[in-house]
């Protein structure tokens, strides 16, 4: 066949007309027909495949036509699918004399009490232990009501369809082996620690009440720094010296204050013993502006003491006056300086009476240096920054709508990065703001955090959760057990005597009204008790035949 299709390819028929001009290019002939015929082998190699899956799709439809083939049922997969045509419930998927939704008294229906408005479900295991698939009735204590109370008082839950009758249904199996078949397990109903929180991004930063930013109160240059980024500092510690004129003049004014002040004291007491001594005249005269003259050596004495208040320096005159010129100057140069730095063995080697000291204003460690000696410094320019990082602050971004369920003392859990390993840290609410931000449209709330040990650090993000509520026992079901019907939230509940020989294989449907959840478990506020068995994985197979079954009600 091949050879044939080449033979054609290599001499394909041509017109009379047109036969001497194409045998005069006897070259571009056989490059044409060579490509015509690689042409058809591509498309030969591209339908091959397509053309054998569509054989082979059609011989499975064959097959499946005259073999009877289709999906299996829900009641083949309950272990139905054989049953006799003459015994059976289309409807339920079961035996006609097996089914106990056709005959009640294979399994009569317990009393009913209607839709509980308080905890919002149908037929209350709560309000009424006797409806729980249990051997014994169970007993509900004070404290279950309570923790009720409290799931639904803390945030808005999905409510039930209180007009819905999918509760009084009942999913039926052959055996206990259909429902493994069905790929169904179970679990009992059992008590946890549940804990409902708001998850938010944070961010940890240093309490700003706890945040001192130390600069220079005079002009000068830098002398000395004492203190580096980390290092720990107390309070009343020296940071660096300043050299500043301004404090030099501020020490010279006070010695020109405090000499000016002994000399026209000494003029008053020569004119009051110019008085004791009889001459009255001259005296009086004397001790008058004498007097004056004191009284304004005093005031500068004063203005001169306040200048230097003012730059920090606390100076006690009345110990001051007894001491020589040379003992003055001594102690106005050390003025403000640790007592052990006027020693020979002081650190620091002090050469002049202009020294600003820098000092630390409350206990932390210093987390910002900007200055080193030698650098002019003025008052507008913070050079170390001091915090104290025994507290923290976190700072959560939360949705404008969770602020309602927000108040200050809250407790608030923190885990820093996204390893779920690291330890969390715990804190309280201590401020929520009163306004949305303008582009994230979230509100910041605030929380003080302990750091005893130093271990948290400034700027590290993370995530929080406001704890709304903390139950150590909350009844919970797996995740999967929990489906929506359309309306209600459901669980399918083991019949107690499901283990029993001879007794129906049946699973009720129970309305639950759902409280929060977590990665694997979902508390139920009401609807079931501890104790009772529900379906878990492959609950979703039961949830279809109850679909199924309610299509067309109402």
């Amino acid at each position: 066949m091949t050879q044939e299709l080449l033979a054609q390819t290599e001499a394909p028929p041509r017109s009379p007309g047109k036969h001497k001009a194409a045998s005069s290019h006897p070259v571009a002939e056989q490059g044409g027909s060579r490509s015509r015929f690689r042409a058809f082998l591509g498309w030969l190699g591209d339908a091959v495949p397509t053309t054998l899956l569509l054989a082979a799709l059609a011989g499975l439809a064959y097959w499946g036509h005259h073999t009877g083939w289709t999906i299996p049922k829900f009641s083949e997969l309950a272990g139905h699918g054989k049953a006799d045509s003459n015994d059976w419930c289309a409807e339920h998927g079961v035996a006609e004399s097996e089914c106990v939704e056709c005959n009640p008294d294979l399994m009569p229906r317990p009393k009913e009490y209607g839709f509980c408005k308080v905890h919002g479900i149908a037929e209350c295991p709560l309000c009424h232990p006797e409806v729980a698939q249990v051997e014994a009735r169970p007993k509900v204590t004070p404290e279950d009501l309570a923790r009720a109370r409290r799931a639904l008082e803390t945030s808005e839950r999905v409510e039930n369809n209180g007009k819905c009758k999918t509760h009084q249904r009942r999913l039926q199996f052959a055996t206990k082996e259909s429902v493994d078949k069905a790929g169904i397990d179970v679990v009992p109903v059992w008590e946890s620690p549940m804990v409902e929180s708001i998850a938010a991004n944070g961010e940890i930063t240093y309490d700003q009440t706890r945040v001192t930013r130390h600069s220079s109160r005079v002009p000068g240059t830098v002398w000395w720094v004492g203190k580096s980024v980390g290092d720990p500092v107390k309070r009343g510690e020296v940071l660096a010296l300043i050299d500043a004129a301004e404090v030099g003049k501020a020490k010279s004014d006070y010695l020109q204050a405090l000499a000016l002040l002994d000399q026209k004291g000494k003029v008053l007491e020569a004119a009051e013993n110019l008085i004791r001594e009889g001459v009255y005249r001259k005296g009086a005269l004397q001790q008058v502006e004498a007097q004056a003259a004191v009284r304004e050596a005093e005031i500068r004495l004063v203005s001169a003491e306040q200048a230097l208040l003012n730059l920090g320096f606390s100076v006690k005159t009345d110990e001051l006056k007894g001491l020589s010129p040379q003992q003055l100057r001594a102690h106005l140069q050390y003025l403000g300086l640790p007592s052990e730095w006027s020693s020979r063995s002081s650190p620091v080697q002090i050469t002049t009476s202009n020294l600003f000291p820098l000092r630390a204003t409350q206990d932390g460690v210093v987390v910002v240096r900007e200055v080193v000696p030698g650098e002019v410094v003025d008052a507008s320019k913070p050079l170390m920054v001091v915090a104290d990082v025994r507290h923290m602050w976190l700072t959560l971004d939360l949705r404008h709508e969770d602020i309602k369920r927000l108040s200050l003392g809250q407790p608030v859990r923190f885990r820093m990065g996204s390893n779920p390993k690291e330890n969390e840290v715990t804190g309280k609410i201590v401020w929520i703001s009163t306004a949305v931000d303008e582009k994230t449209r979230t509100v910041k709330v605030r929380a003080d955090l302990p750091n005893p040990d130093g271990q948290l650090r400034s700027f590290t993000f993370g995530t929080g959760k406001v704890v709304l509520r903390e139950e150590p026992k909350a009844v919970v079901v797996p995740n999967e057990s929990v489906q929506w019907e359309g309306c209600c939230h459901v669980v399918f509940v083991r019949d107690k005597d499901f283990l029993k020989e001879g007794a129906p294989k049946v699973f009720h449907v129970r309305k639950v009204r759902v409280g929060t959840k977590d990665e694997q478990n979902t508390e139920i506020i009401a609807g079931v008790l501890p104790g009772e068995v529900v379906a878990a994985k492959g609950s979703g197979v039961l949830r279809g035949e109850l679909l199924k079954n309610n299509l067309g009600e109402g």
